[in-house]
C-alpha cells in the first residue's frame, strides 16, 4: 500500500516540469516516503530513488526523508538487511540531492539529535554531509564553518571520558566521533593548503578562517577538559591522536606559530553586546591555553619550533595562558596550567630571571595563584605541586626579583603557613648573603630592615591570634634566633642590632603579652571544662568549643580537652623560642658591654 502510493506521487510528478512542483507535492512525497520506510519497504524505495526517470524529483524532493530516515537505520539491527538498504539511501541522496537543501536538512537532523544519541547520529551523517559540501565548489566556505560549528556544539555538552576506564569504555562514543570530524575536516583542509601553494599571497581567507575556527574550538572542547598523559594499556589514546590532527592542521593552514606567539591572529567580531564579546575573548584565552600546553608540555607540533627563542621569552609568551589555566578549579584545567608553568620554568638556570619581569603582571598574578591552589584546592596532589612550583618560581628570580617577590606574597598571601614559608625563603637568602664572598645588597643593610618590618611583627599588636598565626611566628621567630646567632653586633651586616630596639617593642614584647593572655584564656578554659565534666559525671557529654574563631563540630568534652591541650602545648612551643631569642639577645648585648 505504502508503496503503490509513493509510486502514484512519483508517476504525477514526472510529468510535471521541476519548476511545476507544489509544497503539496514535496508533503505527499515525503509522507509516502516516510512510510515505507517504516513498513520495511526500504529496499523499494531504494528502486524508486535509484531510478534514472526520478533524477529531478529525488534532486528537489529527496532531502526531505533525512530525518526518517534517520530514525529508521537507528531502529535496525546493524546485521539486519533493511538497515543495509536504508544506508544505501542515505548515500543516494548524497549524490542526487539539491546539494543546500540536503546539506540544511542534515545539520537539522544533527541539531535535533541529543543525549546518546549524538555522536552516533554525527558519525552517521558526517561522510554524506562532507560528499555534499564537496560538491559545493568554490562557494563552500560558509556552509563547511556552519556544519563544523553546529556538529562542536552539539558535542560540547556531552561529558569528556577522563579516566583510563572512561576513555577505553568511550560510553557515547565521543573518542571515535572527535576523530571522525577530523577526517571529515580533511578534504578541505587539503584544499586550502593546494590554494596556498599555488599562490604565496592566497587571498581568500573564508575557508582558512573556519577551519581556525574549528580548531580553536576543538582546543577548548574536548582537550583542554581531556587528560592526554599517556595511558598505560592504551596503545594509541584517542585524544592525544585527535590533538595530534588539530595540531597538524593549524600547521599546515600557516596558523601554528602566528597562535603560539601572537595569541590571537586577527580582530575578534565587533560584538554590539560587551557579553558575547567577553565570552569570545575567555574562549579564545582558553584555547590558547590549552595550545601551549600541547606544545610545551605534551610536546605536539615541537618538531615545528623553532629553536631560536630564550627561556625567558618562552615562560613570558606563556605566562599569560598560566594564569589562565591556574584560575580555573577543575582538576584537568588546573594539572594542565602547572604542567605548564613547571615545564616553563625548568628551561631556566636558577637566579637567571630578571627582576624586571615582575613589572609584567603575570609574574606576580600566577604565584599568587599558587598560593591559593596550595591553601584551598581540595585536592592534595595539586596543593603539593602548588607548593614545589612556587619554590621553582622563586628560585629562578634574581636576588631582587627572590626579594620583591617576597614582599608581595607576604602582603598578599593572608596565610599563616604561606606566610611561615617565605619567611624560611628569606633565612636561607640571608645565610647565602652572609656566607658568601659577593655582597648581597637586597638580603643585608637597610633593604632587610624594611624586610624585617613585615616580618617581625604581628598582625594585631598583643591581641593577635597565636594560635590562627602560629606558623608565621615560628618562622619569624627561627629567622630572628638566626640572625641574633650569626650577626655579629659590631658588623651587623644584617642590620638587625640597629634595629633591634623596633624589633622588641612591635614583636618581642606584643608576643610576650599575647602568649600570657592566651595561655591564661585556655587554662580557664580546660580548667571550666574539667568542673563541668565532674558535674554531669560522665565524659561523654556532646558540647561545642571555639578555637581560633572557629567553631568546632560538636564532640564530647574528653576531646575538646585534647584540643585544648594542644593548643597549649603549641603556646609552650612559642615561648620556649622566643625564651631563647630573649636569652641570646641579652647574652650578645652583655658580652658587648664588657668588652667595652
Amino acid at each position: 500500500m505504502a508503496v503503490d502510493e509513493l509510486q502514484a506521487i512519483i508517476q504525477r510528478c514526472q510529468i510535471l516540469e521541476e519548476a511545476d512542483f507544489k509544497g503539496e507535492d514535496f508533503n505527499l512525497f515525503l509522507v509516502a516516503g516516510q512510510k515505507c520506510l517504516e513498513d520495511g519497504y526500504a529496499a523499494q524505495l531504494l528502486e524508486v530513488i535509484q531510478n534514472e526517470k526520478n533524477k529531478v524529483i529525488i534532486k528537489n524532493m529527496g532531502w526531505n526523508l533525512i530525518s526518517p530516515l534517520v530514525r529508521c537505520i537507528f531502529m535496525y539491527k546493524q546485521e539486519d538487511d533493511k538497515r543495509e538498504h536504508c544506508l544505501r539511501i542515505l548515500d543516494q541522496l548524497a549524490q542526487l540531492c539539491n546539494p543546500k537543501e540536503l546539506v540544511l536538512g542534515l545539520l537539522e537532523q544533527i541539531e535535533q539529535t541529543s543525549g546518546d544519541q549524538v555522536c552516533q547520529t554525527v558519525m552517521l551523517l558526517l561522510q554524506p554531509l562532507q560528499t555534499v559540501l564537496l560538491k559545493l565548489q568554490n562557494k563552500k566556505a560558509y556552509s563547511v564553518g556552519l556544519s563544523l560549528a553546529m556538529i562542536m556544539n552539539q558535542l560540547t555538552p556531552l561529558p569528556v571520558p577522563y579516566t583510563k576506564q572512561q576513555i577505553q569504555e568511550d560510553k557515547l562514543g565521543l573518542c571515535q566521533c572527535c576523530n571522525a570530524v577530523v577526517d571529515f575536516a580533511k578534504p578541505f583542509v587539503n584544499e586550502v593548503v593546494k590554494n596556498m601553494e599555488k599562490s604565496s599571497e592566497y587571498d581568500d581567507r573564508e575557508l582558512k578562517e573556519e577551519l581556525l575556527k574549528f580548531c580553536m574550538k576543538s582546543l577548548k572542547y574536548p582537550l583542554l577538559t581531556a587528560q592526554l598523559e599517556q595511558l598505560e594499556g592504551i596503545e594509541e589514546h584517542p585524544f592525544r591522536h585527535f590533538a595530534t590532527e588539530i595540531i597538524d592542521i593549524l600547521w599546515n593552514i600557516r596558523e601554528l606559530m602566528p597562535l603560539v606567539f601572537l595569541h590571537h591572529k586577527g580582530k575578534s567580531p565587533p560584538w554590539e553586546n560587551q557579553e558575547f564579546a567577553d565570552i569570545e575573548r575567555k574562549n579564545s584565552a582558553d584555547s590558547l591555553a590549552c595550545l601551549s600546553y600541547l606544545m610545551f608540555v605534551q610536546h605536539f607540533g615541537i618538531e615545528c619550533f623553532p629553536v631560536v627563542f630564550s627561556p625567558s621569552y618562552l615562560l613570558l609568551c606563556n605566562m599569560t595562558h598560566i594564569e589562565v589555566l591556574l584560575k580555573r578549579t577543575e582538576e584537568s584545567m588546573l594539572s594542565k596550567g602547572l604542567d605548564l608553568c613547571e615545564s616553563s620554568l625548568l628551561r631556566m638556570e636558577d637566579n637567571s630571571l630578571l627582576h624586571d619581569y615582575l613589572e609584567f603582571r603575570g609574574f606576580i598574578n600566577v604565584p599568587q595563584d599558587l598560593v591559593k591552589i596550595m591553601t584551598l584546592c581540595p585536592m592534595e596532589h595539586l596543593r603539593k605541586k602548588s607548593l614545589s612550583i612556587l619554590q621553582l618560581f622563586i628560585d629562578k628570580f634574581d636576588t631582587e626579583g627572590k626579594y620583591t617577590l617576597f614582599r608581595c606574597l607576604l602582603k598578599t598571601s593572608n596565610h599563616a603557613g604561606v606566610e611561615g614559608y617565605i619567611i624560611k625563603n628569606i633565612k636561607d637568602q640571608i645565610h647565602l648573603s652572609l656566607t658568601k664572598e659577593c655582597d648581597n645588597m637586597w638580603f643585608t643593610g637597610h633593604h632587610l630592615i624594611s624586610l624585617l618590618d613585615l616580618v617581625l611583627s604581628l598582625p594585631e599588636g598583643a591581641e593577635t591570634d597565636l594560635l590562627q598565626n602560629s606558623d608565621r611566628i615560628m618562622a619569624s621567630l627561627n629567622l630572628l634566633r638566626y640572625l641574633v646567632i650569626k650577626d655579629c653586633e659590631s658588623d651587623s651586616q644584617t642590620g638587625v642590632w640597629t634595629t633591634l630596639p623596633k624589633i622588641e617593642q612591635n614583636f618581642l614584647k606584643p608576643l610576650r603579652v599575647g602568649l600570657n593572655m592566651s595561655k591564661a584564656h585556655y587554662e580557664a578554659e580546660i580548667k571550666n571544662k574539667k568542673e563541668n565534666r565532674k558535674e554531669a559525671h560522665s565524659s561523654n557529654t556532646v558540647c561545642s568549643v571555639t578555637v581560633s574563631g572557629e567553631k568546632m563540630p560538636a564532640m564530647t568534652t574528653g576531646m575538646q580537652l585534647q584540643v585544648l591541650h594542644s593548643a597549649l602545648f603549641t603556646f609552650d612551643l612559642i615561648e620556649s623560642v622566643l625564651a631563647r631569642v630573649e636569652e641570646l639577645i641579652e647574652v650578645k648585648i652583655k658580652a658587648v658591654m664588657d668588652e667595652n
